[in-house]
């Protein structure tokens, strides 16, 4: 596989070895499923031909997700869910109706995020005023970009467990192989960045969310997993000033260039099917300002 530019085989599985897992039978859902990395991550899956996927995202165009898929795919078990990620309700429904249908949850990677950046304390150039940022943007972030994939992983969680529940099993042991995996899209900003308060506070979160729920979750046989990304070809990237990018970013980015959605799903892909991997995942492109 190429991973970032480099043809390696550092994530060839092989399904006859006990420590990966096998995906073919897990039902996984995506969230931010409509473009970027989650929609990379959603053709992945499909293309390891997934038990089933539900494609999740605040944009009706999730909605025509599913028959395009299954028409350029032939798989036939994908399913659309048009909603709010923060949305307590929403989030049940969508593993309800999986699991309902075809089984709890085994794959969760939440990929839906937002940025808006800012920094923490400026001059307003009109007034002249010091100004600090916005609350309201600060509140807005953390809840997509932290409490969504927190809360949308402990749900894949209490799937596991209840089923386990319901099957008379008081603890899962290794025997019985890796139940289910959560991957959380960190970034490389959760060190911190100019410009980023409320979107750097979220990802560094995430990384003892992340080691939190990994240790819980080990009690029915749930990994939790982070992926640090660095500049992706995406539409919320492109947010970025191009101009500032090209002069302040782009020359600290050992590779050159943006990272591909694809090249991040195969990563996601490989810490999804490879079991002993549970520590954080840089996919920096060798993005040094923070070395």
């Amino acid at each position: 596989m190429k991973l970032l530019g480099l043809s390696i085989n550092f994530f060839s599985i092989d399904h006859d070895t006990e420590y990966f897992m096998n995906i073919r039978n897990k039902v996984a859902v995506v969230t931010g499923a409509t473009g970027g990395i989650g929609l990379s991550v959603a053709n992945y899956l499909i293309d390891k031909q997934v038990l089933a996927v539900g494609l999740v995202d605040l944009s009706d165009q999730c909605l025509n997700l599913p028959d395009s898929l299954k028409h350029t795919t032939g798989h036939p078990n994908i399913k659309s869910f048009c909603g709010n990620v923060c949305d307590n309700d929403f989030r049940k429904s969508v593993f309800n109706t999986l699991q309902s249908e075809f089984g709890p949850v085994g794959i969760c990677v939440t990929a839906a995020g937002i940025l808006r950046d800012g920094l923490a304390v400026q001059t307003a150039r009109e007034s002249g005023d010091i100004e600090l940022y916005s609350d309201r943007h600060f509140r807005q972030v953390m809840e997509v970009n932290l409490i969504h994939p927190v809360y949308w992983s402990m749900e894949t969680i209490a799937g596991i467990a209840d089923k386990q529940r319901q099957d008379g099993i008081d603890r899962w042991n290794p025997e019985m192989g890796v139940q289910a995996v959560n991957i959380m899209i960190g970034s490389v900003s959760s060190r911190g960045n100019r410009g980023q308060i409320s979107y750097a506070s979220a990802k560094s979160g995430l990384r003892g969310a992340c080691t939190t729920l990994n240790k819980e979750g080990l009690r029915y046989g749930v990994l939790t997993k982070i992926i640090h990304p660095g500049f992706v070809d995406t539409q919320m990237v492109d947010q970025v000033d191009a101009a500032y990018y090209d002069r302040y970013l782009k020359p600290d980015i050992g590779l050159g260039r943006k990272i591909r959605p694809r090249e991040i799903a195969e990563c996601i892909g490989g810490m999804i099917e490879n079991d002993p991997l549970t520590g954080e995942v840089w996919a920096s492109a060798s993005f040094r300002p923070f070395a």
